[in-house]
């Protein structure tokens, strides 16, 4: 963050911008793989944890809880099996956070040329959910591989990246990579312009502080601002990690009885209907738990990320 407290919107060159975001991306998703992994694997879990007779006859793991379910994996699938899907995750991070900052910078500049400026809130709220909608769509099958290689279990379902994608394009089609797209877009429109919005807010009142988690105030904002959106958004994560799964391997995942979801607005009937209201929370305490470290770690690297290159660009320019 520049010691005049400018905004994030008007830092950095396209350049310096792209690879502040890309490598954001990078280190913070390596950092919240763990989580992500446990995170993914109780959103597809159906059977109640309150009612024993429920997952009697589950073929599969019966998770419960963040660290029993972190211990049953590395136990059943070893230490990497916390890892798995990160490579197309890393991919996804990577291209998303390039994409996202790139797209939030020049809509937030385009806004600034208008006759009429909207108030600041407002520009950071439009810019974060175009740029949020924007990395979403660009980035999406991408996201639905990590999930899928995220839901292997010890049997494999897909041997490499590639055959991955062969094997889904050769099945499903080209639609096949975009199941649940509509859950995903419709999930990172409203989180990300809150996100945005608030952490815009909340950064100037933070920037005097630098005793503080990661040195700044600019963590503590990033925190806030994603635990706040998460929480609101989260039936729609659920959903559309439910539908990512469909097609002809959804029962071959490490839970066996994921049932047959069609549409956004389905899923979310029959979860109601099936598990309650309750259902569409699922894996919610670890969603937090990792939406909190990697905004702090994405915001950081990002802002710290940026005052380098542009160091680095200045050095090279005397």
């Amino acid at each position: 963050m520049s010691a005049g407290g400018e905004h994030l919107k008007d830092e950095g060159t396209r350049r310096q911008v792209v690879l502040a975001g890309g490598i954001a991306g990078l280190v913070s998703r390596f950092c919240i793989a763990p989580l992500d992994v446990v995170k993914i694997r109780l959103q597809l879990q159906i059977h109640s944890l309150s009612d024993p007779t429920s997952h009697q006859y589950v073929k599969g793991p019966v998770y419960k809880g963040t660290l029993s379910t972190m211990r049953s994996i590395v136990r059943q699938e070893g230490i990497t099996g916390l890892w798995k899907g990160n490579v197309p995750a890393e991919l996804m991070y990577v291209c998303y956070g390039a994409a996202q900052f790139t797209t939030y910078r020049t809509t937030t500049q385009a806004l600034s040329q208008l006759p009429y400026r909207l108030p600041p809130p407002a520009e950071s709220f439009v810019a974060g959910a175009l740029a949020g909608g924007t990395a979403t769509a660009a980035t999406y099958p991408l996201d639905l591989l990590r999930t899928r290689f995220a839901a292997q279990g010890p049997e494999r379902v897909y041997r490499s990246l590639l055959g991955s994608v062969r094997d889904i394009a050769a099945r499903e089609g080209p639609r096949g990579f975009f199941r649940g797209c509509s859950a995903a877009v419709g999930q990172i429109v409203p989180y990300m312009g809150l996100f945005f919005a608030t952490y815009e807010s909340l950064r100037p009142s933070l920037a005097g502080l630098h005793d503080l988690p990661f040195g700044s105030g600019d963590a503590v904002a990033g925190v806030v601002s994603s635990v706040l959106a998460k929480t609101g958004v989260f039936p729609l994560d659920l959903v559309r990690k439910r539908l990512q799964v469909q097609g002809p391997t959804r029962s071959l995942y490490v839970h066996r009885n994921i049932p047959e979801y069609q549409g956004v607005f389905n899923t979310i009937a029959m979860i109601v209907r099936t598990q309650g209201v309750r259902g569409l929370y699922r894996g919610l305490t670890v969603s937090l738990f990792k939406a909190a470290p990697a905004s702090a770690v994405t915001m950081w690297t990002y802002e710290e990320s940026l005052k380098l290159l542009q160091k680095m660009d200045a050095a090279a320019d005397e």
